[in-house]
């Protein structure tokens, strides 16, 4: 489904509303293979923080999109969205089990749900795999 950017500025502009204009999002660099960049990772949990902003443009609308419909409850795309995460890997803070919901993020030419996701805790933890779930970025 192709996104315009009105929705996009939209999706943006109500997600700054609803965390009150507070920056959510840690400035530090995002691991992207692509570049060769790199971010230190925690030793306790695995995760590293990341601004969306870093990410490519397409996969940062991406994004967007899927935590809008995780705010709004949905519709979501797929039956598997809002499913319980079970942190098999260990890769985020371990927590109860049904803690973690996931949500697909869309991937371009993927026939399928592809490896993008967002995990989100009860918390209001947000994380961010780009890599089904090898690694994580937080997001909040």
């Amino acid at each position: 489904m192709k996104r315009t950017p009105t929705l996009v500025s939209l999706a943006l502009l109500l997600l700054l509303a609803l965390f009150g204009g507070r920056q959510w999002l840690d400035r530090t660099a995002v691991p992207v293979p692509e570049t060769g960049t790199t971010a230190t990772v925690p030793a306790d949990v695995g995760v590293s923080n990341a601004s969306l902003e870093r990410l490519p443009a397409e996969e940062r609308n991406a994004v967007l999109t899927t935590l809008a419909l995780i705010d709004k409850g949905g519709p979501f795309p797929y039956a598997k969205d809002g499913s319980v995460f079970s942190n098999r890997e260990g890769r985020l803070p371990q927590r109860a089990g049904g803690y973690y919901r996931e949500y697909t993020v869309e991937t371009p030419n993927s026939p399928d749900r592809g490896a993008r996701r967002i995990v989100a805790g009860e918390g209001g933890e947000i994380y961010y795999t780009r890599d089904h779930y090898g690694s994580f970025l937080q997001l909040k």
